[in-house]
């Protein structure tokens, strides 16, 4: 919105509030559900179980080639690179082109736009790690984007305009709302009910439960972290959340580990799955029926690289995007990494190449020298046995100390929690690095309204 719409928005009343919702999302879902949108659903439709991997990889051959031609004809920044290297435009030899970083795409990316900004879609990315990166879409980008996207999610039942809750990073309310203990604003038209990611306290949570046992979603969409709260909030205080009510959840942006699945999966009473991309535009990884995950080869490349940039099973995710034409995305060091299943086959019928296992943003992990790398999944699983910790975070500035943020609910949280939540971090960090436990009144998100579990401020110090 506009800073006028935005001083509107703030004095309307909560019904009017909504109704801007509404409208807003009207418009915006003008640009993605329309021209090709259908066709490109109609075509992701049909293909998800009937291409062997064989046809799945010609393809993706095809769709590399017409997408590295026009980024060679339409980027200044992609010209400049092909006219100097040799590369062949059937992947043959994608790695003699340059892995992309972050930084290099932040400071590049007037050259590398193929479109003006005003022509576009502009999508800014949440900057959880650093600056923020503005990337444009074309519009046939958006549109194919949100076809693989729902076509996943329609394979669960979910169609748009069935209730929904959802938790983004939209911060939509006022204090008025504050002091009403109301967390959410409704889009009437679409039947989405977006509630904060910025007032997870333990003192407003179960506002929210009741809320969304009143609401009755079919589906919740967004920040696994928040539901995760919530759902802690309602086992620690026995607050059942009925059964059969909430189809599916699908969440977005952040890291699923096992304890995040089995918490929102049983509180919620439903099954979760899982999909992987990214605000700039990363190609499409899918959990199917059977809970598995699938990279999408119709929608790029993905390379898994080790510490010297050659291929392996696991290790740094590096993408190229066929749904990137406003601001082509060419080898991208995304800042993930992921696992791959070598040689496996799901009986779903989903003939794409199978990943064991997301391990999230590679600085999503603590370092000890005793040890090594730990990872997100590893530190999360600390709170083992341990009762009474609202929410944790790591914040790790130098190699040898860790400073752990924790919220505790008083009338739980007892010294052996808290000598079993040490002991457990000892036992994944080791006895070497020093541990600072610093107990807050509360965790703040990040600017995007995601959660960090881990801050890594040492990645520069950190020998691959």
């Amino acid at each position: 919105m506009s800073s006028l719409q935005e001083k509107i928005y703030e004095k309307s009343p909560h019904f009017i509030q909504n109704c801007i919702v509404s409208v807003f999302n009207i418009l915006a879902y003008k640009k993605r559900y329309s021209k090709k949108y259908k066709q490109f659903l109609e075509h992701y439709k049909n293909n998800q179980k009937l291409l062997t991997k064989e046809k799945l990889k010609e393809l993706q051959k095809q769709k590399y080639r017409e997408f590295i031609i026009y980024a060679k004809d339409n980027s200044e920044y992609y010209s400049e690179i092909f006219e100097n290297i040799e590369y062949s435009e059937d992947l043959s030899n994608i790695e003699k082109l340059p892995i992309i970083t972050k930084e290099v795409l932040r400071n590049n990316l007037s050259s590398i736009y193929t479109i003006d900004k005003s022509k576009g879609i502009i999508s800014k990315t949440g900057g959880t790690t650093g600056k923020s990166l503005e990337v444009v879409y074309t519009y046939d980008d958006i549109q194919e984007r949100f076809a693989l996207l729902d076509n996943f999610r329609n394979n669960f039942g979910y169609r748009l305009g069935e209730r929904t809750a959802w938790f983004s990073g939209k911060n939509l309310l006022t204090s008025t709302d504050v002091k009403k203990k109301r967390f959410w604003k409704t889009d009437y038209f679409y039947k989405v009910r977006y509630y904060s990611t910025f007032h997870i306290h333990g003192k407003y949570l179960k506002y929210y439960i009741e809320n969304l046992i009143t609401f009755k979603p079919l589906y919740m969409v967004g920040f696994p972290s928040t539901m995760y709260e919530i759902a802690k909030y309602g086992i620690a205080n026995n607050i059942d959340f009925p059964a059969n009510i909430i189809k599916a959840i699908f969440p977005t942006a952040e890291t699923i580990t096992e304890d995040i699945r089995t918490v929102l999966e049983s509180y919620f009473k439903t099954n979760l799955y899982n999909q992987y991309a990214s605000s700039e535009g990363a190609p499409f990884i899918i959990e199917c029926e059977n809970k598995k995950l699938h990279l999408e080869l119709q929608s790029g490349v993905f390379e898994v690289l080790d510490s010297n940039n050659q291929p392996s099973s696991i290790g740094k995710l590096v993408v190229t995007s066929f749904t990137t034409h406003g601001t082509p995305l060419i080898r991208y060091d995304i800042g993930d990494q992921i696992e791959l299943e070598i040689n496996g086959v799901c009986s779903c019928g989903n003939n794409n190449p199978i990943v064991k296992e997301v391990l999230g943003r590679i600085s999503d992990y603590i370092y000890s020298e005793e040890i090594g790398k730990i990872n997100l999944g590893n530190i999360s699983n600390a709170l083992k046995g341990v009762k009474g910790i609202i929410k944790f975070q790591v914040q790790q500035d130098s190699i040898e100390h860790l400073l752990i943020l924790v919220e505790k609910d008083k009338n739980v949280f007892k010294l052996k929690d808290e000598e079993i939540f040490l002991k457990n971090l000892r036992d994944r960090v080791g006895n070497s690095i020093g541990i600072e436990i610093q107990y807050v009144e509360e965790i703040p998100v990040e600017k995007s309204g995601k959660f960090r579990l881990i801050k890594n401020n040492i990645k520069d110090k950190i020998q691959n």
